[in-house]
């Protein structure tokens, strides 16, 4: 479904991805770790539209994406989520799902006068998605809070919220689990299962928990100075030298479980 061709950006003396290549295909869950400064948030960046690359080539479904500003990424089925979760704080939970879906009637100036019933049911119909979302997140009980009164997980949940408003093709999230607490954390992990099974959502993440990771993704992605070190499932990656000592410092153990 993604694929990146020998994708490079420099920022001054520093590169922060070089020469990066990588494919993510359709239906999984595909994990990219490494350590701080490795590029993995430059890249998602990239592949988003915040940043343009200095070369290299984006891809998605074969339609060629390099270097789109972030709106017309997003209209391709490309959504991500921020390591730190950027709600809109003064509006309620279920305000933040339907504020996302995009050409809606009520938008324009006119509509609202001249077609007062057909933005009704439309908003309705987004309103009854949202909840929807929410339902599935167990968010529900929530909807109507300031979505400032949420807590960190919740906040995380939100986030996945939003973009399964837009029927995406893919979703990027960047560290979902953290400052998470694991209680939520399985939640968000039960939930990102339940979409690739059933709805054949295709997901990329950034992780620094391990053990989620490990149980969560397959294949996973090694990044390293701003490029991929190696690509494999999970018992591969976890026993390879070079992850152990240079991501993992060789602390993490694998377990049966």
């Amino acid at each position: 479904m993604l694929v990146v061709d020998r994708l490079s950006k420099r920022f001054g003396g520093l590169k922060a991805v070089q020469s990066c290549s990588l494919t993510v295909e359709v239906g999984t869950i595909t994990g990219l770790i490494g350590p701080n400064g490795a590029g993995k948030t430059t890249l998602f960046n990239l592949l988003t539209g915040f940043l343009k690359p200095d070369s290299g080539r984006v891809s998605l479904d074969d339609r060629d994406v390099t270097g789109l500003p972030p709106h017309r990424v997003f209209r391709t089925g490309i959504c991500r989520t921020f390591q730190i979760p950027k709600e809109l704080k003064g509006m309620t939970v279920v305000e933040n799902l339907m504020l996302v879906p995009p050409k809606q009637l009520g938008e324009t100036i006119w509509n609202p006068f001249v077609r007062p019933r057909r933005v009704r049911r439309q908003e309705m119909e987004i309103r009854d998605k949202a909840l929807g979302v929410l339902e599935f997140l167990e968010l529900a009980e929530v909807a109507e809070q300031q979505a400032s009164q949420l807590s960190g997980g919740q906040k995380k949940l939100l986030e996945l919220g939003r973009t399964l408003m837009t029927n995406p093709r893919i979703v990027l999230l960047d560290e979902p689990g953290a400052g998470v607490n694991r209680t939520l954390l399985k939640r968000l992990a039960e939930s990102i299962r339940t979409l690739q099974k059933d709805l054949g959502l295709t997901f990329l993440l950034i992780e620094h928990d391990m053990d989620f990771v490990m149980r969560l993704c397959a294949p996973i992605i090694v990044m390293s100075e701003g490029s991929v070190l190696m690509v494999g499932d999970p018992d591969v990656v976890q026993r390879d030298p070079r992850v152990l000592d240079a991501y993992l410092g060789g602390q993490y153990v694998a377990t049966d479980d």
